[in-house]
């Protein structure tokens, strides 16, 4: 791995969150764009953290199908000014960034096939990355995700990451084939819109029969009304195209992981 020192020098800006989640403390949180490498790829996290001493608990936090963005830009900085060292992770890579459905198709189907091993390489390298930052406590780190991102938090898990817990957001449930979940050590968090077309409900139980069968932590919430992205307000509001914003369901969704990371990486 290698950090891209000119471009978090370039990057540092400070600013003090305005607006958290209700119970949530307002601390002071700077944020830098992270260069870091997989092989010959170079990729682009973002990092933000609080301005507070001493190793923090850390939070890798992973993209939508779309790539790298505000969506997982402003969660990490609500992460951080809830005492957090979060890093969004770039997948993809720092040149391939999808402009439409169909590029984003593509690129999230090179690393959701049914061999997920770059897919878990990049993770890994995201985690050496956070890791690295010399701000985070290695024993108390965890991972979450939307969409294409909440599939990835899951396959981290089955990885056997050294993660305490992992959240999904309205992810694909489904493992990659032939993967073994015997090793997973971590928590699950599975946050699901109760009417979201892309998962179907046989995926939604033999997830759980998956997880069941593997001895899991699993804590599964399924919100009424929510669809697929129920947590992005740039999805839209309209429920019939299949992934819309839900107000409550984001609300709720981030208090649930809000308790689950208090209760998982204290």
């Amino acid at each position: 791995m290698e950090i891209g020192t000119r471009a978090c020098a370039a990057a540092l800006v400070v600013l003090c969150l305005a607006a958290c989640g209700q119970g949530e403390p307002k601390l002071e949180v700077r944020s830098v764009k992270l260069e870091y490498r997989h092989g010959n790829a170079i990729l682009e996290g973002y990092l933000a953290y609080p301005e507070l001493k001493g190793p923090r608990g850390g939070v890798l936090v992973v993209h939508e199908w779309m790539g790298p963005g505000k969506h997982v830009w402003n969660s990490a900085d609500r992460l951080a000014a809830m005492g957090y060292v979060a890093l969004a992770v770039d997948i993809y890579g720092k040149d391939l960034r999808p402009t439409n459905s169909q590029e984003a198709a593509q690129a999230a189907g090179k690393f959701r096939g049914g061999d997920r091993s770059l897919l878990r390489e990049r993770l890994r390298e995201g985690l050496t990355a956070l890791l690295g930052t010399g701000r985070v406590d290695p024993a108390r780190v965890g991972a979450i995700g939307y969409c294409f991102g909440g599939s990835a938090v899951l396959e981290l898990a089955r990885a056997g990451a050294a993660v305490k817990g992992v959240v999904s957001f309205h992810g694909g449930l489904a493992k990659g084939e032939g993967k073994s979940v015997d090793k997973i050590a971590a928590r699950v968090l599975a946050l699901h819109g109760a009417d979201d077309p892309f998962v179907k409900p046989e995926e939604v139980e033999a997830f759980k029969a998956e997880m069941n069968g593997a001895g899991v932590d699993l804590q599964f919430i399924a919100y009424p009304g929510a669809v697929h992205s129920f947590t992005n307000p740039e999805a839209g509001g309209d429920n019939s195209k299949g992934a819309a914003y839900n107000a409550d369901a984001d609300r709720r969704s981030w208090e649930a992981m809000r308790e689950f990371l208090v209760r998982t990486l204290r």
